[in-house]
C-alpha cells in the first residue's frame, strides 16, 4: 500500500492507519450482541459486579454474624436461603461478600500483568538482541517455576493479603503476556505505519505505545478475559489451601475449606462457593469465546 507523503516527502499515514482503524474496531466491540456465549459470559459477569457492588444492601446478614440456633439444622430454610456452614454463618451472605473480594483482587492482578507484560513484550519485540534474549530468558526463569509452589514461597514470607495476591498474580502471569506481546510486536513493527513513524521521527517510545500496542489490543483484551477467569480459579485455590485471604473475611475458596470434611453430611457448604467460582469463570471464559466470535482477536 503506498503512503502519501507531504511536499516535504515526509509520509502522512492516515489516522486509521497509524492508530488501528478504531470505528472499524468499536463496531466489532459493539456486536457482542451477535454473539451468544459473549451475551451469556457478560450476563454472568454484570451479575456477580451486581451482586459484589450490592452487598451491602442485599446480603440478608453480616457475613461474620453467628446463628447459634442455626448449628443444628445448617441446611437451607427460610431463614437462610443457602443454609449455614459449621460456626452458623449465612452462607448467601458470605457468597455475596466474596464475591467483592474475587472481583477485585482477580481484575487487578490481571491489569498489573497486563500493564508489566505489555512493557517488557513491547521492548523485547521492538529493539530484539540482547534485550530481547534478557527479556525472555527472564520470562523464562519465572514460567519455568511451579506456579502453585511459587505462590506458596512468596506469600508464606510475604504474608497473606489482598496486595500480595495481586503483586504475586501480577509476577506469574506477565510473563506470558510478554511472550504474546512480543510475538505481535515482531510482527507489527516492519509494518508501513511504523516506518513511516520512524521517518518522521518519532521515539520509540511513541512508536511502541501509540504505533504497536493499539494495533495488539484485540489478542490482549481476549487473553485479559481468559486470564481474569484463571486467576478466579486460582485466588479459590490459595484460599483452599489457606494462603488466601485471612480470615475472617469471605473468600469462596476459603469457604470450601472450612467445610471441606463436612461435604459428606452438609454438602451445600462447600457446593454454594464452588458454584460461584465456577459460574463467574464460564462467565469469563464465554465472554472470551464471544471477543473471538466478533473478529476482536485479529
Amino acid at each position: 500500500m503506498a503512503i502519501p507523503a507531504t511536499a516535504e516527502g515526509v509520509p502522512v499515514v492516515p489516522e486509521s492507519v497509524r492508530g488501528g482503524d478504531v470505528r472499524a474496531w468499536a463496531r466489532r466491540l459493539g456486536r457482542i450482541r451477535e454473539s451468544k456465549p459473549a451475551l451469556i459470559g457478560v450476563g454472568i459477569i454484570v451479575f456477580w459486579v451486581a451482586a459484589a457492588a450490592l452487598a451491602p444492601a442485599i446480603a440478608p446478614y453480616p457475613p461474620n454474624a453467628n446463628d447459634m440456633a442455626a448449628l443444628a439444622h445448617p441446611t437451607p430454610s427460610a431463614a437462610h436461603w443457602l443454609g449455614t456452614d459449621h460456626l452458623g454463618r449465612d452462607i448467601l451472605s458470605r457468597v455475596l461478600w466474596g464475591a467483592r473480594t474475587v472481583l477485585t483482587v482477580a481484575p487487578l492482578a490481571v491489569l498489573g500483568a497486563a500493564i508489566l507484560g505489555s512493557l517488557l513484550g513491547l521492548t523485547a519485540g521492538y529493539y530484539r538482541g540482547v534485550i530481547d534474549l534478557v527479556i525472555v530468558r527472564a520470562c523464562d526463569i519465572v514460567l519455568s517455576f511451579p506456579v502453585i509452589i511459587l505462590y506458596m514461597i512468596i506469600l508464606a514470607h510475604f504474608g497473606s493479603s489482598a496486595l500480595n495476591i495481586i503483586g504475586v498474580l501480577t509476577l506469574t502471569k506477565a510473563p506470558i503476556i510478554a511472550r504474546i506481546v512480543r510475538g505481535l510486536t515482531i510482527e507489527l513493527r516492519e509494518r508501513e505505519y511504523v516506518a513511516a513513524a520512524k521517518m518522521r521521527g518519532e521515539s520509540p517510545l511513541y512508536i511502541m505505545l501509540v504505533e504497536i500496542l493499539p494495533n495488539a489490543r484485540g489478542p490482549l483484551i481476549v487473553d485479559m478475559c481468559l486470564r481474569t477467569g484463571y486467576n478466579v480459579v486460582i485466588i479459590g485455590a490459595l484460599g483452599f489451601l489457606g494462603i488466601g485471604l485471612p480470615p475472617p473475611d469471605p473468600d469462596w475458596g476459603g469457604m470450601v475449606k472450612d467445610t471441606y470434611g463436612m461435604m459428606s453430611v452438609w454438602p451445600h457448604m462447600a457446593l454454594f462457593p464452588c458454584a460461584a467460582i465456577s459460574s463467574l469463570v464460564i462467565g469469563f471464559n464465554l465472554l472470551a469465546v464471544g471477543l473471538r466470535e466478533i473478529g476482536l482477536r485479529d
